[in-house]
């Protein structure tokens, strides 16, 4: 039996990067957010272009998946509610997550969105593998 092929992931920062990716062919792209994000200085996709840009890739047959792996402050946990909310009503097909707070945030919020361990986690040990299972 053949090995499936890889998924060719591209990262999307704007939507004319996400264009960009998908007509060179990606088979997913990862893009976040104008806030919550890790990258202090990124474009990121405002809740109106992120729901555009769901219905862009899914038309084309890609996935997308939602980074939301920030490191979470205190002050950070309201924003992150609200946007997992969001995201679980544009259905993204995955989320991106460094934290484990809120990895928790997500099972509770939007329990259907599959959860991707961003390498910002920096799982590397068997503990720490377990722990994100």
């Amino acid at each position: 039996m053949p090995k499936p092929l890889p998924e060719l992931l591209a990262p999307a920062g704007n939507p004319d990067k996400l264009a960009t990716a998908l007509a060179y062919g990606a088979d997913a792209v990862y893009l976040g957010g104008r806030a919550l994000s890790l990258r202090a200085k990124t474009e990121g996709f405002s809740f109106p272009e992120l729901r555009s840009a769901v219905e862009l890739a899914h038309g084309k047959g890609a996935k997308v998946y939602f980074a939301l792996n920030l490191l979470a402050r205190e002050e950070h946990l309201a924003g992150v509610e609200a946007y997992l909310e969001e995201l679980a009503d544009i259905a993204v097909d995955g989320v991106i997550i460094a934290d484990p707070g809120i990895a928790a945030m997500a099972r509770r919020r939007a329990p259907h969105i599959p959860i991707h361990i961003s390498t910002q986690a920096n799982t590397s040990n068997s503990a720490a593998a377990a722990f994100w299972r």
